[in-house]
């Protein structure tokens, strides 16, 4: 992934928090060689080095999983447009968002440790609900029935990159009208941005005018 050093987030500890919080990713591998995308929930282990989740039975990417070398898992965060009409300078219109990219590789899992997988998966998304449902409680006969239909995978985790684009590029004068006019914009991307460049300011001190665009 292109992330200029400006914009890079080398924290493991963001990077596992970002993918505790956006966990509905989306699974890129080859297949027959072709590329190939599945959009699921996955979720990382408690040291941080794997990643696991199933798709269905149904979904013919599976079938190259052991063969394919190299996968990537793609989590996304907020994001939002950002005019450069915003500035007080001439200038192009950009993107701010977050995303963290996992490399690694991808094993098919069975068995007990499919039912672990999608355990924990449950277990973490239902953490919410006022009666929250769990894998154990549902009856053994049924619980098969469903893990017959998916396939469960591991991902070893060799490479992490996060990118937090927050107009980092910008002096304080610009992230304020920045942050203002998204604040007034009011949709849900729009103000988790805005929240985001508040706790990540980064000021400049040179000429907000000769910045890049992106």
């Amino acid at each position: 992934m292109f992330t200029p050093k400006l914009y890079q987030n080398n924290d493991p500890d963001f990077s596992k928090d970002f993918i505790g919080r956006n966990g509905f990713g989306i699974l890129v591998t080859q297949n027959e060689g072709k590329m190939w995308a599945t959009h699921i929930p996955m979720i990382l282990s408690e040291d941080g080095t794997r990643l696991s989740g199933h798709i269905s039975k149904a979904n013919k990417q599976w079938k190259d999983f052991e063969s394919t070398g190299e996968v990537l898992a793609i989590f996304n965060g907020p994001h939002t447009y950002v005019s450069s009409s915003w500035y007080d300078h001439e200038n192009v219109p950009t993107w701010n968002y977050q995303v963290v990219h996992v490399y690694g590789t991808i094993r098919i899992i069975s068995g007990d440790d499919l039912y672990a997988s999608l355990k924990h998966l449950v277990d973490n998304y239902e953490q919410g609900s006022e009666k929250p449902v769990s894998v154990e409680t549902m009856s053994a006969e049924y619980v098969k029935r469903e893990m017959n239909g998916v396939v469960g995978f591991e991902v070893s985790i060799t490479k992490i990159e996060s990118s937090s684009k927050l107009s980092q590029n910008r002096d304080d004068k610009n992230q304020d009208l920045i942050i203002n006019e998204l604040e007034k914009r009011g949709d849900t991307g729009s103000v988790d941005i805005a929240e985001l460049m508040k706790s990540n300011r980064c000021p400049v001190s040179f000429d907000s005018a000769q910045l890049p665009g992106d």
